[in-house]
């Protein structure tokens, strides 16, 4: 299981061949690394599974391979297509690879150990990260400055910045503190999957939501996808283009996890310290789990908060979905209430 959503297997994967499962996804959120938060958002878990099938059905219409099979209705067995669904779905049929464990001493870990169990049908370790603007909260603003990605200025303006062209970014997935690559690296952490190939699987998912969001009235800012290589082919795997794995923008304000993850900042700023010190202390310490480290736990969300959130969740799926699938305020309204968080 992650954090915010459960794996459940009908079949395995073998060498040789797929397997099948599928995704349910939780109400539950995640931030600063943490795992599984105090509070559920309701509704979250089915607005993200809806989110995502519509976004794998957009990449299958385009030729682009994913592992995506459809979503589950409540009372049945078999995926269907999300049009076939009149209440929100919350598990998602995919195809499943191998996922070898990879070991590791310290914080150095194994990747050839990782490749050798995998042989070519595995879960790429790695997040392929695509970026169009850097908005507030971009940790592009604290690891480069604006003319290494061709803007001008010596500074970071204070607010989100459109890059002249859309960025790639490689980063560790399985590591217990997720560390930005060189793309030396990254290529040797990826196997037998070519980076190049990657990148450009990224960038045409990048295009295809972007285009999405802009015709349903948002702006797509940056988000990431993972991949799954088998038979010599990229596939995207996981889930694309959701309010988790990217930030999106309506009327110029967020309306992404990243919202939850500032008001932290603002309500929880010595856990959000805590945690950023306990972050670094495995690093001198060359320990894996900075969690043992953290010398706080996150507080629960006030009731207003947690409504909040789920407006702007359910309220954006349905936006983004033009179907009024969820019972949910309006996109306008929802921004609103976030502004006044």
């Amino acid at each position: 299981m992650t954090s915010v959503k459960e794996f459940r297997v009908e079949e395995a994967a073998t060498a040789d061949s797929l397997g099948r499962g599928s995704f349910v996804f939780t109400d539950a959120y995640s931030v600063f690394d943490w795992g599984q938060m105090p509070d559920p958002i309701p509704g979250k878990g089915r607005a993200l599974c809806a989110m995502g099938a519509a976004n794998f059905e957009l990449l299958d219409a385009e030729g682009v391979p994913t592992h995506y099979r459809g979503v589950v209705p409540d009372d049945g067995e078999e995926p269907v297509p999300l049009a076939d669904v009149d209440d929100p779905p919350r598990e998602m049929a995919i195809d499943l690879t191998q996922v070898p464990d990879l070991p590791h001493e310290g914080r150095t870990y194994d990747y050839d150990a990782y490749h050798h169990d995998a042989g070519e049908n595995y879960l790429v370790p790695l997040e392929i990260v695509f970026r169009n603007r850097v908005p507030v909260g971009s940790s592009l603003r604290s690891r480069t400055t604006p003319e290494a990605v061709g803007l001008d200025g010596g500074t970071w303006p204070e607010e989100a910045v459109t890059l002249p062209e859309p960025l790639v970014e490689f980063s560790t997935k399985y590591e217990e503190s997720d560390r930005y690559l060189a793309r030396e690296e990254a290529d040797r952490i990826a196997g037998a999957a070519s980076v190049d190939a990657l990148e450009s699987v990224a960038r045409r998912v990048n295009e295809l939501v972007t285009d999405r969001a802009a015709e349903r009235g948002f702006t797509h800012e940056d988000g990431k996808i993972e991949c799954l290589f088998y038979e010599g082919e990229v596939r995207v795997a996981d889930v694309v283009g959701t309010f988790d794995e990217n930030r999106f923008a309506y009327d110029g304000q967020q309306v992404s996890k990243e919202v939850v993850r500032q008001y932290h900042k603002r309500t929880q700023p010595e856990w959000v310290e805590a945690v950023a010190a306990a972050k670094e202390e495995a690093k001198e310490r060359d320990v894996a789990d900075w969690r043992e480290l953290c010398e706080r736990d996150p507080e629960p969300l006030d009731e207003r908060v947690i409504r909040v959130v789920s407006d702007y969740y359910c309220a954006g799926a349905n936006r983004y979905l033009g179907r009024d699938l969820f019972d949910a305020p309006s996109m306008d309204e929802a921004v609103a209430a976030v502004r006044d968080l």
